[in-house]
Formats: structure tokens, sequence, C-alpha cells
């Protein structure tokens, strides 16, 4: 079976692993400092290297990206780096290279992670395995992606949908949006559901400013603060992805990706994921139809690389 090579590009840092069909190497996944490096070229010769493995026994290679791309060119949001096919074929002379959205990357892992790997929030219904599904990312930034599977295989389309405006249904949102505009004043999804979203929410209930990984100790110690702080963005999170549940109709389920979902994931029964999922009106009920999960494999992103490569 032939050899690819899929890397993963975060803010921080970028994971690279080698993989056979759609099979990471898990053994192989190595991770570098990007602040280390001058681009996505270096860090891939430097794997080389570190590996012994031959640039002529990479037949495919896949990059997943935390950046919207364009007719495979991308620029990181919070990275001065250049991602497009012509970088990867100066380190490479594989044949078949592609370069996706991270979080298209985790669209094209759906259906390739263990089921340990899915804590169920809301129960799927039985339907067809070509129903369309939908991915949701939770960390530094907030983005959302449909998933259909076709005749000609399957189709991720990027999507920007952390950038839309916050829902006015939140009636609690409504004397908060003057503290939850990004740089220009603009209240987008992004600025309460990403990482940073979590303090923000925290400094304009509260006025005070602290960060995620601590006002959510705070919360598993019974704080009240942090507990309406992440009762708060729970019941975004639930309003947000009910809408775009019924934006996209996934009736093949929802998946939520990132290390701000798998944070929070304990506390999504306790502070009304559910009720504010289904919180539609008189399409309440109709809502039961999408089941919802928590993913955990932190590899997703790159089995979705090597997923992709192998239906090429």
């Amino acid at each position: 079976m032939s050899l690819s090579l899929v890397a993963d590009i975060g803010g921080t840092n970028t994971r690279v692993a080698l993989a056979r069909g759609a099979a990471v190497a898990t053994e192989t996944v190595t991770r570098f400092r990007n602040a280390e490096h001058d681009g996505i070229g270096d860090v891939i010769t430097r794997y080389l290297e570190q590996t012994g493995t031959s640039d002529e026994a990479i037949t495919g290679a896949c990059v997943a990206m935390a950046g919207p791309v364009h007719d495979g060119v991308g620029t990181l949001t919070n990275l001065d780096w250049r991602i497009d096919k012509a970088v990867l074929a100066d380190v490479l002379s594989a044949e078949k290279v592609a370069v996706l959205n991270d979080l298209q990357a985790q669209g094209h892992a759906i259906g390739h992670i263990a089921e340990a790997d899915l804590q169920v929030v809301l129960p799927q219904p039985e339907v067809n395995e070509n129903a369309a599904k939908l991915v949701i990312g939770l960390g530094t930034g907030f983005n959302a992606c449909p998933v259909f599977d076709t005749g000609a295989g399957r189709f991720v389309p990027p999507s920007e949908a952390g950038h839309v405006s916050l829902p006015a249904s939140i009636i609690e949102l409504h004397p908060l949006l003057g503290e939850l505009g990004d740089a220009m004043g603009y209240p987008s999804v992004e600025e309460a559901l990403s990482g940073r979203g979590v303090s923000h929410l925290h400094r304009a209930l509260h006025g005070e400013t602290v960060e995620p990984s601590e006002i959510l100790a705070q919360m598993g110690t019974g704080d009240a603060k942090a507990r309406a702080t992440c009762g708060l963005y729970v019941r975004v999170l639930g309003e947000v992805a009910g809408n775009l549940a019924l934006s996209h109709l996934p009736f093949g389920g929802i998946y939520i990706v990132g290390g701000v979902s798998r944070a929070f994931a304990p506390y999504l029964e306790s502070c009304g994921f559910a009720e504010a999922f289904r919180a539609k009106g008189r399409f309440s009920d109709f809502m039961e139809n999408f089941g919802v999960s928590v993913v955990s494999d932190d590899y997703a992103a790159l089995t979705g690389c090597a997923n992709h490569l192998s239906h090429l």
C-alpha cells in the first residue's frame, strides 16, 4: 500500500505523520514548534531527516491548516506561512498533493474514528450511511462545515461559520454584546465560542479577565462565577449548533471537535446543551433527528488528510 505524508498545522505547533491508505501510523507522529521553522517546507524536510524517510517513498501529501483555503492556497490565520501545492512540491516529489482547511480534514475523518473516541451527547437515530453530517470545531477559533457522501466521493466544502453574528434569541447576551465585539466591534460567534471566547464571556459577566483553563478548573470546584460563565457558553453553543443543524440538515450526525469541546464535554448535559439545541419553537421536536457527539481523537485531522488522499 502506498505511503503518504500528512500534516496538521496549528497556530503554535505542526504535527506530521506517515499514513498507509486511510490509516495513520500513530507511532510516526512528530510535533514541531512553528516558531522554530520558516515554513511547512522546512518542517517536512526536518521530518524526513529525523525519520530517515526517503522523499521518493512518499506518493501523496496532504496538509491541513488553521485558516481559510481557496483553490488549494491558504494563509494561516495566526502565522505568516503560505501553504500551497507549489510549496509542498519543493520538498516532495509526491504525485498527489492536497491542502485542506483543518476543519475540512476533520470532516474527512468522520467514519474513521473509533467508537471509544466519540462521546455521545444526543443519541443518533438510524439513518442511511450517506446522510449529510456536520462538523463543528471549537478551539483557537470557531468553524463548522457540512460533510456530504456522494456517488463521486466525499465532499467537504470550506466555511467560515465562526464569523456570522451571535444569535439574538439568547436574551442574556444582549447587554453583553458591547463586550463581545472583535477589533472592529462586531460580535461574531467566534468571539464567544472560541477558546478566547470563554474569557470574553467571563469578563463580560463578571468584569474579570481569567484564562479559560482557570475558569474550567474553577467550574470543577463549583465556583458560582465559573458556573455562570460555563452555563452561558454551553447555551450559546447549543443555540448556534441548532441553527447550523437547521441550515445543513445533518441527519447523519453532528460531530464537535477541538480542544475546547473536549474541555466542556463533561458539562454539556448539566449546563443545558440539549435544551438550547432543541429550543426551536415549532421545530423543537424536529431537532430530535440530529445526534451530537464530541470527538476526543486528537489525531482526527491527520486521519482526515490520509482518508482524503486515499480517494484522490
